[in-house]
């Protein structure tokens, strides 16, 4: 089981970085944080930069960031 599992939404947050990096993912969130207007965003991404800091480079390149799509399956079906 992966020690820091990720909730979809960080896992969506974490997506619309680039990935390349730990280290410049973890800057680029921490960025943008004081510029989310939802309280429930912040807490999003400080959780999910908590859990980036806690795992090594070695962790963080094992990983597989994926989104999650909400929607119908026939609406997707039709893009």
């Amino acid at each position: 089981m992966n020690p820091f599992p990720f909730t979809v939404e960080e896992e969506n947050l974490i997506c619309i970085y680039d990935t390349g990096s730990r280290n410049a993912l973890i800057n680029n969130i921490n960025d943008d944080i004081p510029h989310f207007e939802e309280p429930e965003l912040h807490e999003i991404a400080e959780s999910a930069v908590n859990k980036l800091e806690a795992m090594t480079d070695a962790e963080f390149f094992t990983l597989t960031f994926n989104p999650a799509y909400h929607g119908d399956d026939e609406d997707e079906a039709e893009v």
